[in-house]
């Protein structure tokens, strides 16, 4: 082992701060079972052997999209033979089928950036789900969309998200990162928000008491520097507001998007080695979710072996990572998460969209 390296293992055993530089050096180790060495002692001195989830519905209300990323398989125009739009009602009709289950905890809404749509729909969808369910978590739209609701409203990024946090809005997903690198994301998706302005939107929600996620998509056209990067931008804003909840590794899908013809299907090797690195660089992130809809479940359950804590959920018909070709199932029943992560030498615990700690299995 080199003299970086071996410093490095020093350095997380003590629990030290590693540097971009040391960052670079894991990418460039093909050691993946020291990586998960390394990840799982940063895992079980943060999170020790519990591994979460919830019981939660995806409701994606539109895949009409003004943006247009070439990394997105979900998006389209109005006039595509695949285009759809959701109605108030239909929304609020999926959500109380979903809430027959008593174990029901969050909705997790995300949509397209429809180039039609009024900020005042999106209010209206959130205060009718949150009439009809106030006991269920609102965790909905990304940094993304509240850069756009902003700039269809005219309001400043403030003013929409406490318009949204007054008609029910509980909590922010991560999506909408992708790579915080303005070259990727010029080339990618030069239509939606820039990286210092997801990361501004994300500081101002903290401000305001609302919880956010991060993600990271990778294995697309981003470089091993622009990863690090990555993360150091998430680990600072961490460092300043401690409003993020947990980090989720999005492997790039390219199935029927633009890069497909360019880009393979990440590795699992490249996968495990991420997360793990992810766990390593962000040691102010209590969670690492391992997202079982883009790893596929058995991918997952190796994950929690290189850093990752957190399963995500039932999840319940997602949209938007099955366009991209993803195999994976729609949902999970709850079981099916608790065998996966017994089977993994791990204590399931079922928590809420806050992390609450609701039973412990």
């Amino acid at each position: 082992m080199d003299t970086i390296l071996y410093g490095i293992e020093h350095k997380v055993r003590d629990g030290i701060r590693l540097t971009r530089d040391e960052g670079l050096a894991l990418f460039k180790s093909d050691d993946l079972a020291w990586l998960g060495y390394l990840a799982n002692i940063a895992r079980k001195r943060i999170s020790g052997d519990y591994v979460y989830f919830n019981v939660n519905r995806h409701i994606n209300l539109t895949n009409v999209c003004e943006a247009r990323c070439k990394f997105c398989a979900f998006g389209c125009d109005g006039d595509s033979a695949q285009a759809y739009t959701m109605t108030k009602e239909k929304a609020l009709s999926l959500a109380k089928q979903s809430a027959q289950d008593p174990d029901l905890r969050e909705l997790h809404i995300v949509s397209g950036l429809h180039p039609e749509w009024p900020f005042e729909f999106y209010l209206d969808v959130v205060r009718s789900l949150k009439a009809e369910l106030p006991h269920i978590h609102l965790k909905a739209f990304t940094a993304v969309e509240i850069c756009y609701f902003a700039k269809i409203s005219g309001l400043t990024i403030e003013e929409v998200i406490k318009a949204l946090i007054a008609a029910g809005m509980d909590s922010m997903p991560g999506g909408g990162a992708e790579i915080l690198s303005d070259r990727v994301r010029e080339q990618l998706c030069p239509k939606k928000a820039t990286a210092s302005q997801w990361l501004a939107i994300a500081r101002t929600a903290h401000q305001l008491g609302i919880k956010s996620n991060a993600s990271m998509l990778y294995g697309h056209i981003e470089t091993m520097e622009e990863r690090i990067d990555h993360l150091l931008a998430l680990r600072d804003l961490q460092d300043e507001t401690g409003g993020f909840q947990t980090f989720i590794c999005f492997p790039f899908h390219p199935a029927n998007t633009e890069l497909e013809s360019k880009i393979m299907r990440t590795s699992v090797w490249d996968d495990l080695r991420t997360m793990a690195i992810s766990r390593l660089m962000l040691d102010n992130f209590k969670n690492i979710k391992a997202y079982w809809i883009m790893l596929t479940l058995p991918v997952a359950q190796l994950a929690l072996g290189f850093g990752a804590n957190d399963i995500d959920g039932t999840v319940s018909e997602e949209k938007i990572v099955h366009a991209a070709g993803a195999n994976s199932s729609r949902s999970l029943s709850k079981d099916t998460l608790i065998g996966a992560i017994r089977q993994a030498g791990r204590v399931p615990v079922e928590r809420d969209s806050l992390y609450n700690i609701i039973k412990v299995l």
